[in-house]
């Protein structure tokens, strides 16, 4: 058994507070209460955290570009039959489509939060 393992996830922002809700309404998880204005967490199953850190100046990546790469991306599973539903979702919420599925070619669709981090849906099953 490895001594590490793996902790929190946290995405630079400019508002924690913000982005943190955009992700609670994607995902379902609940905003921890505990949570302050410089560092905001999202309680999911199984004990998952998804962090949220204020970060002063705070410019978003270019997705595919590489002046200001992504660094890091989510991938989010999605039922292949919800997946219309899903983008619906994630556009009603504030995300922005950066590129699709190629007419069902692939597997999955880019998007990028409100603040510009790339995330995924992927089908899956």
């Amino acid at each position: 058994m490895a001594a590490i393992t793996m902790g929190v996830t946290a995405l630079d922002c400019p508002d924690p507070h913000a982005l943190a809700a955009f992700y609670a309404a994607v995902l379902d998880w609940k905003i921890d209460p505990e949570s302050d204005d410089e560092w905001v967490e999202l309680i999911g199953p199984q004990g998952r955290t998804l962090a949220f850190q204020r970060s002063e100046g705070y410019r978003p990546p270019q997705w595919p570009g590489v002046e200001h790469a992504q660094q890091m991306h989510l991938d989010f599973d999605v039922f292949e039959e919800q997946m219309d539903e899903a983008e619906a979702q994630v556009l009603a919420l504030g995300a922005t489509l950066l590129e699709g599925d190629h007419d069902g070619a692939r597997a999955w669709r880019v998007y990028a939060d409100p603040v510009g981090h790339p995330f995924c849906l992927c089908a899956n099953g």
